[in-house]
């Protein structure tokens, strides 16, 4: 009871605050015109069905690693969190590791709390490249859902927060992709196909119930793992000549 009021507590003046500070969702310097891939560092991946030039992808950390088995270079975006730069947990030190003398086309560094001249010496270090970086605060990131889903999540406490995966997911909907596929994410997954250690994914409820608040609001949401939509779901890609005109509806509300 207790534990429950104090959250109470701290709920209230956070929502305030948010709504004074009336943030926007992070955009692109251009809208998407087409499909999106987001793909995410779980084990098991699949290239999509028909992916080509017409595409862009967005990575989640060190997730491009996997962009190799299908002959792409870089990613077209990348979405990092801001322990990845710095952090010295066994993730963190990994994700620097494999990103060392790797690039990107937009960089966009969620939650980063130090400052432009600081955020750019740890990519120096890292020695990972981007055309271009950005920084989006703790409450762009909450408008991002609040503007997708219509579910404002204060993120109170890790449980109640969306994975960078997911994440990634809203930003590609709410600038413009006509479909989604996602590639390695599994919110009942464990370790990352860039390390050997198997760590547990956290956030695992709130992406899940994510997932299926997006795909009953008819976004056009889709993965291109089979065993991800035997586990959760989701409609398998196949192609884009199989994007169904209300998800496309669904798709273009978000913008307006």
């Amino acid at each position: 009871m207790l534990k429950a009021f104090s959250a109470a507590r701290k709920y209230i003046p956070r929502r305030i605050k948010y709504l004074l500070r009336k943030p926007t969702p992070p955009t692109t310097a251009a809208p998407f015109a087409g499909p999106v891939v987001v793909l995410g560092s779980a084990p098991k991946s699949q290239k999509p069905i028909g992916l080509d030039a017409t595409y862009r992808i967005i990575s989640v950390n060190a997730s491009q690693l996997a962009l190799q088995s299908w002959d792409i270079d870089a990613p077209d975006i990348t979405l990092m969190g801001y322990n990845e730069i710095e952090g010295t947990n066994t993730s963190a030190v990994e994700v620097r590791r494999v990103l060392a003398g790797k690039r990107t086309g937009a960089l966009y560094v969620l939650a980063w709390r130090h400052g432009r001249e600081r955020l750019e010496a740890g990519l120096k270090a890292i020695g990972y490249g981007c055309n271009e970086a950005h920084i989006v605060d703790r409450y762009q990131r909450i408008a991002l859902l609040h503007k997708v889903s219509g579910r404002l999540n204060l993120e109170l406490d890790a449980e109640t927060k969306c994975s960078n995966g997911i994440i990634a997911v809203l930003f590609a909907l709410y600038n413009g992709a006509t479909a989604v596929i996602i590639s390695g994410i599994n919110p009942h997954s464990a370790g990352h196909v860039y390390n050997g250690v198997n760590l547990a994914r956290k956030h695992v409820r709130m992406d899940a119930e994510t997932l299926a608040r997006l795909v009953s609001l008819g976004y056009p949401i889709y993965t291109a793992d089979p065993h991800v939509s035997e586990e959760i779901g989701l409609p398998l890609w196949q192609g884009d000549d199989h994007i169904d005109s209300k998800t496309k509806i669904a798709s273009e509300r978000v913008r307006t």
